[in-house]
C-alpha cells in the first residue's frame, strides 16, 4: 500500500501554485490541485488528504469559509500560504482551525518544514491527545511526571503559570497558537489585561530560557497572532 502523504493544494495563482506542486512532487508528496473554495471542500470530502494547504483569497469563497466547512468533519492539518497581513486575518484563520500561517512571499524550504512538522503531528494526533511524560527539542528537556525543566543540563525555576504555559506550548509544538487560544487556556477568559499579561510571561520565559531573548530559539512570536514553540 502507497503510504506516501497525499495534500490537497488549493491556489488560485497558477504560478504559485506551480511552485508548490513542484516542491511537493521533488519530495515525492502526492497532490492535488484546485483554484476553486467550493471545489476544495469537495475534494477534501472525496479524497481524504492528510494535509491541506489554502490561499484565503480564492475567486468563488474566501478561504476562511473553506476552513470552516472542512473543520465541520475533518480534523485534516491546514496550512494557510496567503498576501494577506492583515493581523485580524491572520488570527480569524487560525482561531477558525487553521494550524499554521505562512505570508506570501514564502520559501519553499519553509514550507516544506512547517509541511514536516504537520504531518508528523497528524500521525500522532491519538498520542498528543494523551498527557505526554516528556519533551525534548535542542537543549531542553521538560519532565511533566517531575515538573522538571532543564535547559542545556541546567534546570530552571517556572513559576506555576510560566510552566502551565509551557506546557501548553509542548501539547503542540510547530504550530502557532494564538493570543485568545493561550488566555483561554490558561486564564479561562479574553481581557485586556490577560493579553498583556500573556506578553510579560512570555518575556519572562524567553529570559529563562534562551541564550539571546532577542533571537529566540525556542519560542518564536507570530507578530500579532500568537507564539510557537519550535519543533525542529
Amino acid at each position: 500500500m502507497d503510504s506516501k502523504p497525499y495534500i490537497l493544494v488549493v491556489e488560485d495563482d497558477k504560478i504559485i501554485r506551480r511552485f508548490i506542486t513542484a516542491a511537493l512532487s521533488a519530495q515525492n508528496y502526492k497532490y492535488i490541485e484546485t483554484d476553486m473554495g467550493n471545489e476544495a471542500v469537495a475534494l477534501a470530502m472525496s479524497n481524504n488528504p492528510d494535509l491541506v494547504i489554502l490561499d484565503l483569497g480564492l475567486p468563488d469563497i474566501d478561504g476562511v469559509q473553506v476552513i470552516s466547512k472542512i473543520r465541520e468533519w475533518s480534523k485534516v492539518p491546514i496550512i494557510i500560504v496567503s498576501a494577506r497581513e492583515n493581523e485580524r486575518q491572520k488570527v480569524e484563520a487560525l482561531d477558525k482551525g487553521a494550524d499554521d500561517y505562512l505570508t506570501k512571499p514564502f520559501g519553499i524550504g519553509e514550507l516544506l518544514a512547517r509541511i514536516r512538522v504537520s504531518l508528523r503531528h497528524n500521525g500522532v494526533n491519538s498520542v498528543q491527545k494523551k498527557k505526554i511524560k516528556e519533551f525534548r527539542v535542542k537543549d531542553l528537556v521538560i519532565d511533566f511526571e517531575k515538573r522538571k525543566v532543564v535547559i542545556a543540563g541546567e534546570n530552571i525555576h517556572l513559576t506555576p503559570t510560566e510552566y502551565k504555559i509551557m506546557e501548553l506550548l509542548c501539547r503542540y509544538p510547530g504550530k502557532v497558537l494564538t493570543h485568545n487560544f493561550i488566555i483561554n487556556e490558561i486564564w479561562g477568559s479574553v481581557l485586556g489585561n490577560e493579553t498583556q499579561s500573556l506578553r510579560v510571561f512570555m518575556a519572562n520565559l524567553r529570559r529563562k530560557l534562551e541564550k539571546d531573548p532577542t533571537r529566540p530559539e525556542y519560542i518564536y512570536t507570530e507578530v500579532g497572532v500568537g507564539y510557537r514553540l519550535v519543533d525542529e
